[in-house]
Parts: structure tokens; sequence; C-alpha cells
């Protein structure tokens, strides 16, 4: 997990509380401090840490973003010989039985690389209920890919392999999503996707979610990693028709954005 300036307390709280009261426990946590942070973030998190509910807690002073971030904590997990690597967000939820759902699964399938579960967005702040779902065969992300990511990337695990066949997160774009070239990566190494038939992970949408996603430089770093994908991984020329789609939706106001992420997404 990565911890930044505007995570807030409350559901950091909820996040971690959500790893705390999991069925299965023989994991542990390790938390990045992306730069500077809250003196309440800090204090909670120093707690957590000497009371030994948290394994690892980094700080530097900088924000490097989030694939900088993972790229830190994984490179410590390897380093230690961790077998698997789970990804989780410091504002959403992870259900009871996510980690024993996601070992046991990854356990059963000794030829797969990384895997992931469906998702529920919901939001606090504003009427939002949608269930995102996956395919969950190799071949089937694959072409799914062609459209949109193939694997939640906040439901993620990876198995140790996957990093030795595909390496880090891309840092070069902090603005870009992390999980689209790593995706990329991960494909053209040959390592084996899959996702588990299961609501793993509650994603909170928070009121500037929509906002996020409609600056200009934004949605063309966006469209110009899917570029990439379709070049690298040779999907052809329907595939431009999507990314050029989404590139359209990210560019509608907020309001008309949220009824479109009900259909498309």
């Amino acid at each position: 997990m990565s911890v930044y300036k505007n995570d807030k307390l409350t559901y950091l709280k909820e996040a971690l509380n959500s790893l705390y009261n999991q069925t299965f426990t023989k994991f542990d946590i390790f938390i990045q401090c992306d730069g500077e942070l809250p003196k309440a973030l800090e204090k909670f998190l120093d707690s957590e840490y000497e009371n030994g509910r948290i394994k690892q807690l980094n700080k530097r002073t900088q924000n490097m973003g989030l694939a900088y971030s993972l790229n830190e904590l994984i490179k410590i997990g390897i380093k230690n010989k961790y077998k698997y690597f789970i990804r989780m967000d410091a504002d959403d939820i992870s259900q009871c039985e996510r980690v024993e759902k996601q070992y046991k699964f990854m356990e059963q399938n000794n030829d797969l690389d990384v895997s992931g579960t469906y998702i529920k967005e919901f939001s606090d702040s504003f009427l939002y209920d949608k269930i995102i779902y996956y395919p969950l065969r190799h071949d089937d992300l694959f072409q799914f890919f062609k459209k949109r990511v193939p694997v939640a990337h906040v439901s993620a695990i990876f198995r140790n392999t996957f990093f030795r066949k595909a390496g880090l997160y891309d840092t070069e774009n902090h603005i870009s999503n992390e999980d689209t070239l790593m995706w990329m990566k991960g494909f053209k190494a040959n390592c084996k996707f899959a996702n588990l038939d299961y609501i793993g992970v509650k994603v909170r949408v928070t009121s500037d979610f929509f906002d996020r996603r409609s600056g200009f430089e934004k949605v063309i770093s966006d469209f110009n990693n899917r570029r990439k994908v379709i070049q690298i991984l040779n999907y052809g020329l329907v595939s431009y028709f999507y990314a050029i789609v989404m590139v359209l939706i990210n560019l509608l106001p907020a309001s008309f954005k949220k009824v479109a992420y009900k259909f498309f997404r």
C-alpha cells in the first residue's frame, strides 16, 4: 500500500481494518509513505507500526507517485523472498475472505503469474453503485485488453515470477494509469493471467473521481498508453476505435461521464 498527503485518515483506517479482519492472516503489511503526510496520518501509521500491525513503514519527503512507491515495496519483498504480492489502495475495502480466496486460487493454479477479482465501486458522497466484472481465463483476458485493462489493479495478487518475467512498474509518466503498461509488459513477457469469480474489493469512488479523468493532459497520456498496448501486442485497427471512444468519454463533463461509465465499464 502507498499512502500520500491527500489520503483521508478515516478511509485509511477502513482500508487497514479490512486487512486486519481477514479470514487468512499469514501475510505482512508493507506501506510506503509517498512524500510528507499530514500529522494525523503520520501519527496513526506510526502507532500501527509500533504495535506490530504494519510489518514495514517506509518514509520519504518527496512525492514520487504510485508506480515508484510500489516498485520500492516490491524490491523489498523480492529481497526478502516473498512468494506473493497483494495490491491494496489506502481508501478501498478488501472483503474479509479476499486474501484467503486469492491465495488459495494461486496455490491451486501454479502456472498463474497474476490474478485479480471483480470489484464493487461505491461512493460516500453521491449515488453510485456498480459491480465491474472481468473475464476469468487468460485467452479471454488477452482479448479483453483490446478494449480495457484485464485485471482490476486494486484487486491484483502477483506471484514473484511476474516481476522476474515482466520487470517493475514504468515510472516515466506519473499521470498515467500504472497498470495499463504493467499488464502490457506482462502479456509481452508471456505471463499467465486469470481472474477469480468473486468480488474481492470495494472501491471507493470519491466526488472528484470523474474530474480527475477529464484533464486534457491525463486523457492524452492514457491514449498514448493505449496506443503502445495496441502496437506492442498487435491488436489491430479496431482497437483504436475503442481507444478513441474512451478519449471522448473522458473529455465529457463529470456529470455526463458518471452516466457513460455506468454503461461502458
